[in-house]
């Protein structure tokens, strides 16, 4: 009997470990952190043993082949050891793709990911397809394959996920948008990232669609450098040579596959961001034969994902806003741009490498003061001091929001959209959206 081990028992792990012990394989899970109860009870429920706060190498290292959570680098410890042996570490989704013939709807994107692939579930879904929700968010794929298949799942891919795919195909691919980002986890070499991204058109075919920004100057640099088998259909904001959709005088368009348009007034999500989200989205479900009339309904009741750009409420004339999934300059850069009074922003958390320079003038542009939430706001002041706009140094969500109450003037908006990662002061960026919403409600 072959052994997989898997590195990590959170929601991938937990349903990649109950594939592998369907599919027959001897099967061993181990966690350097505490595994949370449901998942000790997934994995005692299926007798799977499991270790916690240890790797044991000597079992670890006599696996077949390792699944690795995307939350572990590659270049941890164990798994160098297991690359060393020569033990193939894949990950969830590499694996679970094994034990299925689905169509595959697969999202990647430095920003968007959520919202798009949120709203081609909430379209599917509508339309009456047997569809799952699998990836960075819903239940793990594999977990679904094993327990409650689906004939679609739609997929939201991470770049660490994308790292250890290798044979997994994607049917349907789409391809938002590549800016700077978790460069702390690639050598703080771009080129290393931008290769990431780009292995979701590995293994497409003929019969397959590509779904890409073709505005995004790193992107068409890269397709230079591929042979791409799949249909292309390229989007921009604007009609350009060779886009399949944009908005052009006000109407949503889709040339092909089923020619489709609507009033861009009717969509439910705003901001220029949110139009390439919905131009992807539109695009994969036409691709997938989902009637027009859903596809303009879905885009035009679809409330949008939690976290992002979430409207919590207006205190003394001030509306709060919840970014908390903008990890990166680029998504704070939509997010301020959207903003149509001065603003109040909400900045910092653990830097990724960060480059400032890309928001410096809309920062200029739109913002009254700037508050700066982490256990280091160093490099901050340093950007952001020189700019002579009025800034406070917070280390707690409550002495931010604080902050934000005795800063902001009625008619502006506070804007919580940090730049950074969560993991210095929260357990991750929806527990410190959370708490932001929580605290400004409590005002």
């Amino acid at each position: 009997m072959k052994k997989i081990v898997v590195l990590g028992a959170a929601e991938s792990g937990a349903g990649a470990a109950v594939l592998a012990k369907k599919e027959g394989f001897d099967v061993f899970v181990s966690d350097m952190a505490t595994i949370k109860d449901k998942y000790k009870a997934i994995l005692d429920d299926h007798d799977i043993a499991w270790e916690e706060r240890q790797h044991t190498e000597s079992i670890i290292l006599s696996a077949d082949e390792i699944i690795k959570s995307p939350g572990i680098p590659c270049d941890a410890p164990i798994v160098r050891h297991a690359e060393e042996r020569g033990i193939h570490v894949i990950s969830e989704i590499e694996f679970a793709g094994r034990y299925t013939r689905s169509k595959m709807i697969c999202i990647t994107g430095s920003n968007g990911k959520t919202t798009t692939t949120s709203l081609i579930y909430h379209i599917f879904k509508s339309a009456g397809y047997d569809v799952g929700l699998a990836g960075n968010i819903g239940r793990s794929l594999a977990l679904q394959v094993a327990e409650d298949p689906h004939e679609y799942y739609v997929i939201e891919l991470s770049s660490f996920q994308l790292d250890n795919m290798y044979d997994f195909r994607a049917n349907i691919a789409i391809l938002l948008n590549i800016t700077p980002d978790h460069l702390d986890r690639y050598d703080h070499n771009m080129q290393n990232y931008v290769d990431a991204k780009m292995r979701i058109i590995q293994n497409q075919t003929h019969d397959d669609s590509f779904i890409y920004w073709n505005d995004d100057p790193i992107i068409k640099r890269e397709l230079e450098k591929y042979d791409i088998k799949a249909i292309q259909y390229p989007f921009s904001e604007l009609k350009e040579k060779g886009s399949i959709g944009y908005i052009e005088e006000g109407m949503y368009t889709l040339e092909k596959p089923t020619p489709f348009n609507m009033e861009q007034e009717e969509l439910s999500l705003t901001g220029k961001h949110n139009i390439y989200n919905s131009l992807a989205a539109g695009l994969a479900s036409n691709i997938s034969g989902i009637r027009k009339e859903c596809i303009r309904q879905c885009l035009s009741d679809f409330p949008g994902v939690e976290h992002r750009l979430e409207k919590v409420a207006t205190v003394r004339g001030v509306l709060y806003i919840n970014d908390s999934k903008a990890t990166n300059v680029d998504a704070c850069w939509y997010a301020l741009e959207s903003m149509k009074t001065k603003t109040v922003l909400i900045l910092g958390g653990k830097d990724k490498g960060n480059d400032y320079n890309e928001i410096r003038d809309l920062v200029k542009e739109k913002c009254s003061g700037l508050v700066f939430l982490g256990a280091d706001n160093s490099k901050l002041h340093q950007f952001f001091d020189p700019m002579g706009i009025p800034t406070r140094d917070t280390h707690s969500m409550n002495d931010c929001v604080q902050a934000c109450y005795e800063m902001a003037q009625p008619g502006e908006t506070v804007l919580l959209s940090p730049c950074c990662a969560s993991f210095d002061l929260f357990k991750n960026m929806e527990d410190r959206g959370d708490q932001f919403k929580t605290l400004v409600r409590n005002l």
